[in-house]
């Protein structure tokens, strides 16, 4: 497996000066780069994917559904025009792999469960947009988030029917540790359960934390990937709490280390030894 960092650490849009964290990311131990952006204008496609080879890191790409980007919606053709402009900013900096929660928008909550007609809806728009992904041969690992976060989807086994139901092998799943240990009874026996469909992790600690200092079950979590087959990605996403959009979006309201740079060192350090 590979190990990665998220870039939501440092900043909440990631722009041509943030390029030069890449050798000290390379120096921790890192073999790549999630990199996060919520729109894709002036985005220096071709200087961050020069930056990253340069330092032998490899790219994956990172947004979200936020404001009224929805595949549930009336104006769902909002939102696939997004993930059609995601996958092209992906591509455009080499990345394989497209991830982040593409159904609704994050912490919308209409204080009801999810429809027949949403799920149906979702499912369509994620049928219309797959061929867009297989052409540019990019795979989209959808993400399923805490109850506090979304009312549309939250577990895994959720995840892997809307997977099955749109039915393209370029959409699969993202899991975390995060929302999993909220939600999951048994992060592995979940995480087990997704085989193939299983295209990328979020390694993170219970509090966001760095990983190995909170109480995620880490033996279960990597016995589950093991059973799976899974050899991608393990990569820390935490957020900059000294970030005033981040903290406010991830309802981050303390240090959760000495610098939220410590999360990504410590926990790659926890992480390389588990990944052995």
């Amino acid at each position: 497996m590979k190990l990665g960092v998220n870039t939501l650490i440092w900043t909440a849009r990631f722009e041509l000066e943030h390029i030069a964290l890449f050798p000290e990311i390379k120096a921790h131990g890192f073999d790549g780069v999630e990199i996060a952006r919520f729109d894709f204008d002036d985005f220096p496609a071709a200087e961050i994917r020069k930056g990253a080879a340069d330092q032998g890191l490899e790219l994956v790409m990172c947004t979200a559904f936020t404001g009224d980007l929805s595949l549930a919606g009336d104006n769902a053709g909002k939102a696939r025009d997004f993930l059609k402009r995601a996958c092209d900013a992906a591509v455009s900096i080499g990345a394989e792999t497209l991830v982040g929660p593409f159904c609704t928008p994050v912490g919308y909550l209409p204080g009801r469960r999810r429809t027949p007609d949403e799920w149906k809806r979702v499912v369509e728009g994620f049928q219309i947009v797959a061929p867009y992904f297989e052409a540019a041969g990019l795979r989209m690992a959808v993400e399923p988030l805490n109850r506090f976060e979304t009312y549309f989807l939250n577990t895994s086994a959720d995840a892997l029917s809307l997977c099955q139901e749109v039915g393209s092998s370029h959409v699969g799943i993202l899991f975390d540790s995060f929302h999993a240990n909220i939600e999951e009874k048994r992060i592995g026996d979940a995480v087990a359960g997704l085989g193939k469909s299983l295209f990328h992790v979020h390694t993170c600690e219970n509090d966001r934390g760095a990983p190995g200092s909170g109480h995620v079950d880490w033996v279960g979590l990597f016995a589950g990937l093991e059973t799976a087959g899974y050899d991608g990605w393990c990569v820390i996403e935490s957020f900059g709490f000294n970030i005033k959009e981040i903290a406010a979006a991830a309802c981050i309201w303390r240090d959760l280390a000495p610098s939220p740079a410590d999360i990504a060192w410590e926990g790659a350090k926890f992480l390389r030894q588990r990944l052995g």
